[in-house]
């Protein structure tokens, strides 16, 4: 077992994880301007974030599955040693 390479690998996801609560905070502002478009309509900006909002929840699901199989690759080194 090379654990520099674990650590190593430990760090990327962190890094990892990190990205996904970036893009949660992220969906959450947009929800707040969504939820601020209710009083001041404005349908371009209502369909942009609308936009936004689904092409950050993909990012979420993305870096989630991402992070599964990562950390299904570090087990699996740990385990061999």
């Amino acid at each position: 077992m090379d654990q520099a390479k674990i650590d190593n690998m430990r760090s990327t996801l962190t890094k990892l994880e990190d990205i996904k609560n970036s893009q949660e905070s992220i969906i959450d502002k947009i929800n707040h301007v969504i939820t601020d478009l209710f009083e001041h309509p404005d349908k371009e900006l209502e369909k942009a974030m609308e936009s936004a909002h689904q092409k950050s929840s993909d990012n979420v699901e993305a870096v989630s599955e991402a992070m599964e199989d990562f950390e299904m690759k570090i087990n699996q080194l740990e385990n061999q040693g």
